[in-house]
């Protein structure tokens, strides 16, 4: 999806551009997915899962810009990405078409800045403006942070996942299933 660019003021005072991811950051995206996935075990990727040619990225940046029902947004910090986040619809279907999915992940150097907010905000206002009533996440139960920037951006705890994802080294941790009301 095609949508404006924003420039927002961080906490240190430097500016971050929000704007439509596009093929021309792919080789970008396959370091920020290799980079981000390393820096923390509360993404759903590990680095080595991480195996897109740079034609590929490209090529699903390219067919995610021209699709009107999945906005995916870059954050730019000094001219390079700070982080990526996207909404897209739950499904098709008439009974679970009105929802739509939150992702988002920084570099942890840029972690605290209020790229995440900002982020969130546009995103919900942009699946607003597609017809989305309900914003839903998944959120590793271990990762507080992420969740209190959730709650801050209005999400509210509507469940959990037994299990729901299982680390390298064999444990097994819930996922905390959260919700954004878009009507309000």
């Amino acid at each position: 999806m095609k949508f404006a660019e924003r420039t927002i003021t961080l906490k240190d005072g430097r500016t971050c551009i929000l704007k439509p991811n596009s093929p021309e950051y792919a080789a970008e995206m396959i370091e920020y997915l290799k980079k981000t996935c390393a820096e923390t075990d509360f993404l759903l990727r590990n680095p080595d899962e991480v195996n897109f040619t740079l034609e590929r990225e490209a090529e699903i940046l390219g067919n995610l810009l021209e699709d009107p029902y999945h906005a995916m947004m870059i954050a730019l910090v000094d001219g390079r990405p700070a982080g990526n986040g996207s909404v897209s619809g739950i499904g098709e279907k008439r009974k679970i078409r009105h929802r739509c999915s939150l992702a988002i992940a920084l570099y942890k150097e840029f972690w605290g800045l209020g790229i995440g907010t900002a982020m969130i905000d546009y995103l919900s206002e942009l699946a607003r403006g597609i017809g989305w009533e309900q914003m839903d996440l998944e959120v590793v139960a271990e990762n507080e942070r992420a969740q209190a920037l959730y709650k801050k951006c209005g999400f509210i705890e509507s469940g959990r996942r037994h299990n729901g994802v299982r680390f390298d080294d064999g444990t097994y941790h819930d996922e905390i299933l959260m919700y954004k009301d878009l009507t309000k």
